[in-house]
């Protein structure tokens, strides 16, 4: 346990979402963290971002909300769809925000970004720094960083997402874990589009989901059965996919198509298998380092949000900071499993290729109570802020 003379000082490893707001959290607490970031310079990429109610909540206690919510659009629902376009379920956002606040929110990542940058002073925020190792020592931690250089702090919050190095030097073992898909991800100009819900539309190509975000813009992703790391996926422009997808109702063919090649994203989409611990003494995981979930439950990033402001919160209680790293830990590990674990069986649900199967599925979820949708839902958006 480290002394006590003077104000402990606190690092955050990772300029992303999880990152930044936890700066954020902790500023709001009188705690000003410095972050380190491996991108030489902080230029948001990405492409739309859904957050959930409990993410907006957690918005709402540190005071940002409203920014975030006028860069962003609220949807009216959210809707799986067969080929054909046919409504498998569907979710009417509007009566779920009567109960819990505002959700099925659309933002570009590039602007949410820039939200949480301009909440920062742009001194604590260092970029061009990727570390190699970290190395706890009886009175500080030292970070060391591939240029050589060297950063000592009383406290670490790993916040560098699923390929993070320290967590790998905390758990050895804890590699990202391959899904089985891979997914391509764009943002189309569309003006005079009329989109008014998120839909996921679930066959046997693949699914595709559809998001309009703000000024004319919607976001799509694809995902695709594949080996990991698959060249010939990598090779794969928006005509082959829009080919791959051309049985696939409206507006799925011609969006896929409109997306030029070089804003085309790619990548295998992947997880953690959830960890026993996030808490090591002075260093504590926060984020995609801790918990990285597959994207089929829209919670990746409102669990990194959420956890900023339940740090903050254990953080203010004027305790060591080593036991409110361990609250923290009691308060988060059995949400983030489930979110972890579920999110893990639906993605293998509706990445489903069997015609046969499809079917059968399609019709399962169809005659699915409404009342085990809400307990879903419920154990999602109630928080203990």
């Amino acid at each position: 346990m480290k002394s006590t003379n003077h104000n402990p000082t606190f690092t955050i490893i990772g300029g992303g979402i999880a990152g930044l707001t936890t700066a954020i959290a902790l500023h709001g607490i009188g705690i000003d963290a410095t972050v380190f970031e491996t991108a030489p310079v902080m230029h948001p990429l990405g492409a739309g971002l859904g957050l959930a109610a409990n993410a907006v909540q957690a918005f709402q206690r540190l005071g940002i909300a409203d920014e975030i919510i006028q860069a962003g659009r609220q949807l009216d629902a959210f809707s799986i769809l067969d080929e054909r376009g046919d409504v498998v379920t569907r979710t009417d956002s509007r009566a779920i925000s009567h109960r819990y606040g505002i959700n099925n929110f659309a933002i570009h990542r590039a602007d949410l970004h820039r939200v949480l940058l301009s909440h920062l002073s742009p001194s604590v925020l260092h970029t061009g720094r990727r570390v190699v190792q970290i190395d706890e020592q009886p009175d500080s931690i030292r970070v060391v960083f591939e240029d050589g250089t060297s950063h000592r702090t009383d406290y670490l919050l790993v916040a560098d997402g699923v390929h993070s190095l320290c967590r790998q030097q905390l758990v050895p073992g804890s590699v990202p874990r391959y899904s089985g898909y891979t997914c391509w991800r764009g943002v189309v100009h569309q003006p005079g589009n009329t989109l008014h819900e998120a839909t996921e539309t679930w066959g046997s190509s693949g699914r595709v989901g559809i998001v309009p975000l703000t000024n004319e813009r919607v976001y799509w992703f694809a995902c695709v059965n594949a080996p990991g790391r698959d060249e010939q996926m990598r090779r794969l422009t928006g005509r082959d996919l829009a080919s791959r997808f051309r049985d696939y109702h409206a507006p799925i063919p011609n969006l896929l198509a409109q997306t030029p090649d070089e804003h085309l994203l790619w990548n295998d989409i992947v997880d953690l298998k959830p960890l026993p611990r996030y808490a090591f003494g002075g260093i504590l995981l926060l984020g995609d380092a801790a918990h990285a979930t597959t994207p089929n439950m829209g919670q990746g990033a409102c669990q990194a949000i959420e956890d900023a402001v339940v740090l903050a919160d254990e953080l203010a209680k004027d305790v060591m900071p080593e036991y409110a790293f361990r609250a923290f830990e009691r308060r988060r590990l059995t949400k983030t499993h489930y979110i972890t674990n579920t999110s893990w069986r639906i993605g293998q649900l509706a990445q489903i290729t069997n015609p046969l199967l499809i079917s059968l599925r399609n019709g399962l979820f169809k005659h699915l109570p409404a009342r085990l949708n809400e307990r879903q839902l419920e154990t999602l958006y109630r928080v203990d802020f």
